[in-house]
């Protein structure tokens, strides 16, 4: 199979990393890509916001397969017009993508079909919602409607902080996804993140890892992308992972097609375990990032036949192996991330990788025969183990071998698990 890969991020290179292992592969491109793509795919200069020249790039090229990375241009729509053209694409269309593109239509949907959410309103002017968390009170939740980059959403523990986030929302801070903001009960409990492919009528659960979103040690400091991950992550024991896809996936798949959006891809999950069970923060459409850097460590399974089964509608074949060991990555960032930082700064040395250790580049280019940051999150190194602990060990011993001076990291991702083998 010829496959086009879509993106440039540490999502991107754990993707082509494991498709590149595929026995089922004849080659693989990737568009825009990134210098740690470069090693596993064909680096092919495409503007990936023209779908007509993906297309073109497609059919010139005798491409079979495209897997679509990341959000943006599945909610521009990028899928529909692939499959138009005859290409077998993985990711959902545009109306399917409403999952991630907006806040309220995942809400509304929640409401409609009993799915497990916390209460909600939706808002287009700021006095409406600043009265309406008034009359609620904080801690409270505020979200910017659209895509936002992961950085829209406010978990506003003070009155004052939840008006500035409605402010700033509807000042324009997050662009056009802050035309709306939505407002929704804080959710008390520990979050997970749960993967599950679906051609449109079947769904596969995949696995969960657990995310760090705040950007300094001890869950400080402002939301990011994401500084870190692992998986399997213990609060998502086999009676919530069947609860998740009785209470939330599988009534998330029939209400989409109900409404004439059949949803292909991934279904990215995002849980607060509470008192009362798993309970939907949001949906996400594509590999969480940097959660699928984990994932793929874990995968035993060839990831190219369960993708294009779930682009094909033949998910109900298929199963999936894990390695029985935990996985966790650590992000390198930008010094300034998530504000302003410095581009273009010098990466020096990479550690030497093993059969148990990687670093997938989230951020990086070459410059003059010079591999630099460009980004704001760089390096996920990613290390597996035959528990967390193990597996948080072996990343930040690996992280010692980058030379990087202007990169800074949370020292504590894993805590929580950590602390349960501890405890």
């Amino acid at each position: 199979m010829k496959v086009l890969l879509i993106g440039s991020g540490g999502r991107e290179h754990a993707l082509a990393w494991k498709i590149a292992q595929s026995p089922k592969l004849t080659a693989l491109y990737a568009a825009p890509g990134n210098p740690g793509i470069a090693e596993e795919a064909t680096i092919v200069a495409l503007d990936v916001d023209n779908q007509q020249a993906v297309v073109d790039f497609c059919q010139r090229t005798a491409i079979d397969f495209v897997v679509v990375g990341p959000e943006a241009p599945l909610v521009a729509g990028l899928a529909d017009t692939l499959r138009a053209a005859g290409i077998a694409v993985f990711g959902p269309s545009a109306a399917a993508a409403q999952l991630e593109g907006s806040k309220g239509f995942t809400k509304d949907l929640c409401a409609k079909y009993g799915i497990p959410t916390g209460a909600y309103k939706r808002f287009t002017e700021a006095d409406a919602a600043k009265a309406y968390v008034r009359e609620q009170g904080a801690p409270i939740v505020i979200k910017a409607d659209g895509l936002a980059a992961g950085k829209g959403v406010t978990v506003a523990m003070t009155l004052d902080e939840a008006l500035a986030a409605i402010d700033e929302c509807f000042a324009g801070a997050f662009g056009s996804a802050g035309a709306e903001v939505v407002v929704e009960a804080y959710l008390d409990g520990e979050e997970a993140s749960f993967f599950c492919l679906c051609d449109g009528k079947n769904a596969l659960p995949l696995a969960s890892a657990q995310d760090h979103k705040r950007v300094g040690d001890g869950d400080t400091g402002p939301n990011t992308g994401g500084m870190g991950a692992y998986s399997p992550a213990p609060v998502m024991t086999a009676e919530m992972v069947e609860r998740t896809m009785r209470e939330i996936i599988e009534p998330t798949m029939r209400g989409m097609a109900d409404s004439g959006y059949p949803f292909t891809g991934v279904f990215f999950a995002g849980l607060m375990i509470t008192r009362k069970g798993p309970e939907l923060i949001e949906y996400n459409v594509r590999f969480g990032d940097p959660e699928c850097q984990v994932l793929m460590m874990r995968m035993k399974s060839d990831l190219l036949p369960l993708l294009y089964a779930a682009a094909t509608g033949t998910l109900g074949e298929m199963s999936v192996d894990w390695r029985d060991k935990a996985a966790l990555t650590v992000v390198m960032a930008s010094r300034g991330y998530p504000g302003a930082y410095e581009k273009n700064t010098p990466i020096t040395a990479l550690p030497d990788e093993s059969a148990t250790t990687k670093v997938f580049h989230a951020g990086t280019a070459m410059k003059d025969d010079q591999l630099v940051a460009t980004g704001g999150r760089v390096l996920n190194v990613t290390a597996m183990g035959e528990s967390v602990s193990e597996a948080k060990d072996a990343a930040y011993a690996t992280l010692r071998g980058v030379s990087w001076e202007n990169g800074f990291y949370r020292h504590d991702i894993g805590w929580r698990a950590v602390a349960r083998e501890t405890a």
